[in-house]
């Protein structure tokens, strides 16, 4: 049997256990919340968590070189005479096909690919993207991708979505179809016919290693293109296609995805 003082000491010291290991129990608690919290987050439904397809708006600023793209849904007056100057300055574009502009025009379409250009699609209908759910996107694209294949034999695997939309519906339709989302890091605006001089400008004094530039087929643009390919030439930049942008980043990084840069 144990005394009074006895009795008392082993009672504090159970106590003193009992203290010690609720502590160590709420300590524990506290990490496993911390873990399963930021489980949840990693595996949550969060639509930036589940694209992949992030959009690729501009290349590695490692290396001078650029891309001249053009989203083609009309101006097709404008078109052999932006091949002409291309051919003359050896230069390959990315060209952005419209759908419903190659069932209209397959055989200008088929010239673009025969120069040797880059064919990418934007979409068929030029619907606002960010207005449709994703198998609607989803649909559209593929509709496009079939008639751009019929007339260029060429399956384009980049997306220029129109007017730049670029929601998680949007995203995942086009990574779902098996294509990158390309943006851009220089506009020149010409849909809205500004003169030739400023759309030199635009490009020019915003020019940078990696840039992808965004042009239409516009009158104004036709004039201002040797200009823009002499300046940026003379300021030492190659002028590539938008998958060799990509190749480089590849190899080496500096790629940027995702926002795309202000214009």
């Amino acid at each position: 049997m144990l005394d009074e003082n006895a009795r008392r000491e082993v009672r504090g010291v159970r106590v003193y256990f009992f203290d010690r290991r609720s502590i160590g129990r709420k300590i524990y608690l506290i990490f496993l919340a911390a873990f399963l919290f930021g489980a949840g987050m990693y595996f949550s439904g969060d639509s930036r968590a589940v694209v992949h397809n992030q959009p690729f708006y501009q290349g590695s600023d490692r290396y001078r070189e650029m891309s001249l793209t053009v989203n083609v849904f009309w101006g097709e007056e404008y078109i052999p005479q932006m091949l002409d100057i291309f051919r003359e300055n050896n230069i390959k574009a990315t060209f952005y096909l419209g759908g419903t502009w190659v069932k209209k025009f397959p055989e200008l379409a088929a010239g673009i690919a025969r120069e040797g250009h880059e064919i990418g699609s934007h979409g068929y209908s030029h619907p606002h993207p960010d207005r449709l759910s994703k198998s609607g996107n989803l649909k559209d694209i593929q509709k496009a991708e079939e008639i751009i294949y019929t007339s260029t034999g060429v399956r384009p695997r980049l997306y220029a979505p129109p007017y730049g939309e670029r929601g998680p519906a949007v995203l995942q339709a086009a990574d779902e179809a098996g294509y990158t989302t390309i943006l851009w890091s220089v506009d020149t605006i010409d849909w809205q016919q500004p003169p030739p001089e400023v759309i030199v400008q635009r490009v020019t004094g915003k020019a940078h290693n990696g840039a992808i530039v965004l042009m239409h087929p516009t009158a104004p643009t036709v004039r201002a293109l040797p200009e823009i390919i002499r300046q940026l030439k003379k300021e030492g930049y190659l002028l590539v296609t938008v998958s060799k942008l990509m190749e480089r980043t590849r190899t080496t990084g500096g790629q940027v995805w995702g926002e795309r840069l202000n214009t």
